[in-house]
């Protein structure tokens, strides 16, 4: 079952640079800000709670196809542009087995534990 998410979650990846390739932005743009939301995990900086808030909210899929779809309807690509960020490295963290946290430690995650503490 696993496997079986990892490729569905590969493929959110793959809609995601599809759904980029006609919108009127460079390419470099899509690598340059891959890692962007990834900041979410400053309010780590804060505490644990706030950490998994802001992680959550900058790599919740609900958040990335809302942007996305708003972007769509008030026709602004830098908008639909973000959503397929969020998309595309939300859906490619989950790939590499990283999920949405819980309050507790950055280390439990929606799919297990991550880090020295997991099991394999």
């Amino acid at each position: 079952m696993k496997n079986l998410l990892q490729i569905e979650e590969l493929f959110l990846v793959l809609l995601s640079v599809f759904l980029f390739s006609p919108l009127d932005i460079a390419w470099w743009w899509f690598a340059l800000l891959f890692l962007a939301p990834d900041l979410g995990a400053l309010g780590y900086l804060v505490n644990p709670r706030v950490g998994a808030f802001t992680y959550n909210l900058t790599h919740h899929k609900a958040i990335a196809i809302g942007t996305y779809v708003a972007g769509i309807w008030a026709g602004n690509p830098s908008l639909q542009f973000a959503g397929l960020i969020i998309l595309a490295h939300s859906s490619f963290d989950r790939v590499l087995g990283y999920g949405l946290k819980h309050p507790d430690s950055f280390q439990h995650t929606h799919l297990g534990k991550i880090g020295r503490g997991a099991q394999a």
